[in-house]
């Protein structure tokens, strides 16, 4: 199982949320690639970076940003965040980056989501954001249409998606522990590969999402914990 770190952009700094909220931001660095290079120094095989402006306005806002730490750093990066047409994908993928992560777009469109997989196959991924098992979407701000996360999830794999991320918004940035109820419901329904995302708080939670690798559980992406120090990247990779 991977363990991913991520780094949230908001106007050019790492910082982290709670619950989405643009409200209540923390920041943790003014130097992203600084902090990049940290997370490589400490093990971590992917990077999970997310443009909280884009997220929330519908147009990348730090792509320049993204490009240097793909140049300078020796491991792969996943990117969301503002991704809202086919020609931004093209050009994420000519960047550099490994996977590129769809939220709002996505889940609006179905024509787009159908096109998007149909010329990047695994090079792109959804990711499902809910909360009380409703999709969310817009960096997190608006319910969409009722739209359950399993039901989602579902149209993904008809699609021929067979992995996506699973955020519980409620969760993340809370230190609280992982949606494992909701966690188990997409994967007993849909039979998908799931990268859980969201409310990790310790190395307990991390063994939790372990007993759940042969049930589909791939990863698990951490931000507040790793920055709050409540255990180090290095720790959890041993971990697991």
């Amino acid at each position: 199982m991977l363990i991913i770190p991520a780094i949230d952009l908001k106007d050019g700094c790492v910082v982290r949320l709670v619950r989405g909220n643009f409200d209540d931001v923390k920041v943790y660095s003014k130097d992203p690639l600084k902090t990049a290079k940290h997370w490589v120094k400490q093990g971590a095989s992917l990077i999970h970076i997310v443009d909280l402006d884009g997220a929330s306005t519908g147009v990348a806002k730090n792509l320049d940003i993204v490009k240097t730490i793909i140049r300078e750093i020796s491991v792969p990066v996943e990117f969301g965040g503002g991704v809202r047409d086919i020609s931004t994908i093209g050009t994420l993928c000519a960047l550099g980056v490994s996977r590129v992560v769809l939220g709002t777009k996505a889940v609006e469109d179905t024509g787009f989501l159908k096109e998007a997989f149909r010329k990047f196959k695994d090079k792109v991924i959804v990711s499902i954001d809910a909360k009380d098992g409703k999709v969310l979407i817009k960096g997190w701000l608006e319910e969409y249409k009722n739209l359950e996360a399993v039901a989602l999830a579902e149209t993904l794999k008809d699609i021929g998606f067979n992995e996506v991320i699973y955020t519980d918004v409620s969760k993340d940035g809370t230190l609280s522990g992982p949606n494992i109820k909701g966690l188990k419901a997409l994967l007993n329904a849909t039979g998908m590969k799931v990268v859980s995302s969201g409310g990790i708080s310790s190395l307990a939670d991390i063994s939790k999402l372990c007993a759940l690798n042969e049930k589909g559980v791939t990863g698990v992406i951490v931000g507040k914990a790793l920055y709050e120090g409540k255990f180090t990247l290095m720790q959890a990779l041993k971990l697991v």
